[in-house]
């Protein structure tokens, strides 16, 4: 009778343990799936536009990308590239995967960044982000996005 009163309770245990994760990362809605897929699109098209300001609005106050951190920050970043690439950059993003966390989701996608200011366009660089998303009152927002470039695997070019 004890063992089976044991049992019984590591069992418990086990199934509270099971239901206490799964309530703490909820699954991603498919509106949430559609809203973030939104979010990837207006960051690519607001930068390559030179929307700085539409930009930073797809982070959160506080985010980060790469070394720049707040609005101030991705402002400043977000002016630069465009001034840098004199509005000849696009950015192309495929392969999105959308991961749900406790905090709201974690997300990759792959980068390819064109310049079609020369004839024929050609690839600038290739990479992946790697971000982490909050929804927000304002919606789905990059609360940090990091790239993790390709480089060849003989270091050349």
């Amino acid at each position: 009778m004890r063992r089976a009163r044991r049992i019984l309770t590591v069992v418990a245990v086990m199934v509270l343990a099971m239901v206490g994760t799964a309530s703490a990362q909820t699954a991603l809605s498919a509106q949430d799936v559609t809203e973030i897929n939104h979010l990837y699109a207006r960051y690519n098209l607001a930068l390559d536009s030179g929307d700085a300001q539409g930009w930073a609005d797809t982070f959160t106050a506080d985010g980060v990308f790469g070394n720049s951190e707040g609005r101030a920050g991705l402002v400043q970043f977000a002016e630069g590239f465009h001034a840098q690439q004199d509005g000849h950059a696009r950015h192309w993003n495929n392969n999105v995967h959308v991961t749900s966390t406790a905090e709201g989701a974690e997300g990759t996608t792959y980068l390819q960044l064109w310049n079609v200011g020369v004839r024929p366009q050609t690839i600038i660089v290739t990479g992946i982000y790697h971000d982490t998303l909050v929804k927000t009152a304002d919606g789905w927002r990059f609360k940090t996005r990091r790239v993790e470039v390709d480089r060849p695997a003989d270091g050349g070019q």
